[in-house]
């Protein structure tokens, strides 16, 4: 089960000044991503681009909301308003209880849900077999399947982020390089396009990673004239490499231990301890100690 519910906690422990190793970070980072990625291809006039959300039990509102609301308000000269033709896809019909416990109806089953160009995955509970499966087979026809937050994990149990590079929450970078390991982690990364598969970081990420799928769409014009008309201000869109604090994994020392899975601080009179290879490390929880002990070795010394 993934754990959403830790996506919501930011650590102050590391988000103060940056350090050298982080610029060097920021700096491959923008390096790497120096290339735009391509275009992605517009439909005739006036045709209208499908957007499925995954919402399932648990999902966190503000993943698919804020992108949502980038494609709602999208608007495109020559094409239908809104240019993106956006619907909820789940396992049933039923209303689904997403965090804080808003109830959303969904359009389609993943059984009934029309062909999508566009698919996007928040963080949520862990996905059916049902979700898996509709992913493996319309992920390959869309023009872009996205995941905001930890929805990358989904992807991931979907393998269609194998051999490529993807990002996550900055709380979960550990685990999922743990669990996925033939996925590169971008660490300080807003977000990032591997072929038609784009991740981003955690929660608000997932509205820059939207304005940058409507650049790629129609341009940097229209993208900046969806952000005005949202009032929104930032400019994490334009620069993938813009989760820059959160590049540096934080450095664990008795007096201020770190969480290895969890990335977060414990106070350590009341951490789980446990021993591995001479090195003492403190958890968070039960829970973190458990995701440890079945693969050590991806998260000691990470």
């Amino acid at each position: 089960m993934l754990n959403r519910s830790r996506t919501l906690i930011v650590v102050a422990a590391f988000v103060g000044c940056t350090t050298t190793r982080d610029r060097e970070v920021a700096s491959t980072a923008r390096s790497t991503a120096s290339t735009p990625a391509p275009a992605l291809p517009r439909p005739r006039r006036p045709e209208r681009i499908p957007v499925a959300f995954v919402v399932t039990h648990d999902a966190e509102v503000v993943d698919f909301a804020g992108p949502w609301g980038v494609f709602e308000y999208a608007a495109v000269p020559g094409y239908a308003d809104p240019v993106f033709q956006l619907y909820v896809v789940s396992d049933g019909l039923a209303p689904v209880k997403a965090s804080g416990g808003m109830q959303i109806v969904p359009d389609y089953t993943f059984e009934t849900a029309p062909r999508p160009k566009v698919i996007v995955v928040p963080a949520q509970d862990a996905p059916s077999e049902a979700e898996l499966a509709w992913l493996r087979t319309a992920a390959p026809s869309t023009d872009l399947t996205m995941s905001v937050c930890n929805g990358s994990f989904v992807l991931g149990k979907a393998g269609l982020l194998d051999g490529k590079a993807a990002t996550a929450h900055h709380n979960a970078y550990a685990s999922f390089a743990a669990e996925f390991p033939a996925v590169t982690v971008r660490r300080g990364a807003r977000f990032v396009d591997a072929e038609r598969i784009s991740t981003s970081g955690g929660l608000t990420s997932g509205i820059d990673l939207a304005l940058h799928v409507v650049e790629r769409y129609f341009g940097r014009d229209v993208a900046d004239k969806t952000a005005t008309a949202l009032e929104y201000q930032g400019q994490g869109w334009k620069d993938p490499a813009s989760n820059v604090v959160f590049a540096t994994k934080p450095a664990s020392t008795p007096e201020h231990p770190i969480c290895p899975v969890c990335e977060m601080e414990v106070d350590p009179t009341k951490a789980v301890h446990e021993t591995y290879r001479g090195h003492d490390y403190a958890f968070c929880s039960a829970e973190d100690k458990a995701a440890f002990d079945k693969a050590p070795e991806r998260y000691a010394d990470r």
